[in-house]
């Protein structure tokens, strides 16, 4: 497993699931019997949840955790069964899952897309701007609430990946109804960290983007996680501080409809950012999570 990466892993390896939006009780499985519970209320600002894949005890944990929503980078949802007041997303992650099958799974198994993941990283889906414009009527056929590609960095810097892509689907006339973004703490900011600084750091990053394009924001990867060299995780404490303070920094910026912490299960270079660990028991990261959602 050392060869591993949370790369490897999102391209497909381990079993992946696919999985989506959704606000998930805490208690209650999906079920049609009167008897269960009713989710619990929303509490304010963007909508709670994780990114998951198939593994031991997460259907379990999207149940206790009261995540409003998941995704598993995919269009299905395999080996996860969706709790009573959770939501999936489908996701199109690149161009293996341009297919009329794929297309049609996440039609049927959501009613949000999920555009490229990660076209401005080699290891992902690593598409060119013009490959990823040709493809997004595709996208568009399903008919289901669209969000553009979620670049890995410099969403906010003009004439970089995500900054082509916009300007390209405008210029055609193509439909992005919102940017998901994902952030990681950068080395810059690792070297003295503090959780004010960190949170700092990403507000900016959500404000830029927003002044730039004007549309709604989805955070659908951040955790304490710095790619220098390898990847480099801060300890549960610091993760489970930092989660606090960013969602609730979140929700002073009603623009950003939901967010997604990076991850439901352990990833098995950093499972210190795992909301429950490999035999399904929550974390302190689950616990704070749990306070929030």
């Amino acid at each position: 497993m050392s060869e591993l990466t949370r790369r490897a892993l999102l391209a497909g390896g381990l079993g992946l699931a696919a999985a989506g939006l959704a606000a998930c009780g805490p208690d209650a499985f999906a079920s049609s019997s009167s008897s269960m519970p009713e989710p619990r209320p929303l509490p304010p600002g963007p909508l709670a949840g994780v990114g998951a894949w198939e593994g031991k005890g997460v259907t379990a944990g999207l149940s206790d955790s009261g995540a409003r929503w998941y995704y598993t980078w995919t269009p299905d949802h395999h080996g996860i069964d969706t709790p009573r007041g959770c939501e999936f997303v489908p996701m199109i992650w690149g161009e293996r899952d341009l297919t009329g099958d794929a297309l049609r799974r996440a039609k049927s198994n959501g009613t949000v897309l999920l555009g490229f993941n990660e076209p401005d990283v080699h290891s992902q889906a690593n598409m060119s701007v013009d490959a990823a414009l040709n493809a997004w009527p595709r996208l568009q056929q399903t008919g289901l609430a669209l969000g553009a590609p979620a670049v890995a960095t410099l969403g906010d810097v003009p004439g970089k990946w995500l900054d082509q892509f916009m300007w390209g689907a405008q210029s055609r006339g193509y439909r992005v109804d919102f940017i998901p973004l994902h952030w990681y703490v950068s080395p810059a900011l690792r070297s003295n960290y503090s959780t004010a600084a960190a949170v700092d750091d990403l507000r900016g990053y959500l404000e830029a983007v927003h002044d730039r394009y004007g549309l709604p924001l989805w955070l659908t990867e951040f955790s304490l996680i710095t790619y220098q060299d390898g990847a480099q995780v801060m300890e549960p404490r610091a993760q489970a501080e930092f989660l606090a303070a960013a969602s609730a920094m979140m929700t002073t910026l009603p623009y950003v409809q939901r967010w997604a912490w990076f991850s439901l299960p352990p990833w098995p270079e950093g499972p210190d950012t795992a909301l429950y660990d490999s035999d399904g028991k929550i974390t302190t990261v689950g616990r704070q999570f749990r306070d929030i959602s």
